[in-house]
């Protein structure tokens, strides 16, 4: 009889281990998941990094810095010298506010005084956005 309580004992100790086998084989299969989802965050990462390169600084554009001639209407406002167009803006605006020619009410218009009429085709009040496309009309 002892040999038969030895045998089922082994049998019992057996069996166990294979449980706990069973048991740790799913675990397995948990950890390779944790992992995927480890690996999944570096591609973020990655992401981030990306739009650090589009700070770099932008060229202008070489039609914006042609140097070109203004008409007689506008060389007196702006001067007879050949200019880029954005330096045209730019003393067109020095000029409008010299003068404390922008509305009072709507800052978007420009009352024209004599010198600005002839640039503008003899409007009196015209939008900043219009007095870009006159003034173009007086550079050649």
């Amino acid at each position: 009889m002892a040999a038969a309580k030895k045998s089922a004992k082994k049998a019992a100790k057996k069996a166990a281990p294979k449980k706990a086998a069973a048991k740790k084989a799913p675990a397995k299969k948990a950890a390779p998941k944790k992992a995927a989802v480890k690996k999944a965050a570096p591609k973020k990462a990655a992401v981030k990094k990306a739009p650090a390169k589009k700070a770099a600084k932008r060229t202008p554009n070489a039609a914006f810095m042609k140097a070109l001639t203004p008409s007689s209407e506008l060389a007196a406002v702006v001067g007879d010298k050949p200019l880029p167009r954005t330096e045209v803006v730019k003393k067109l605006w020095a000029y409008i506010k010299k003068h404390g020619l922008q509305d009072a009410k709507n800052k978007r218009n420009i009352n024209a005084d004599d010198k600005l009429k002839a640039v503008f085709g003899g409007k009196k009040s015209v939008s900043m956005f219009e007095m870009t496309s006159l003034v173009s009309k007086h550079l050649s």
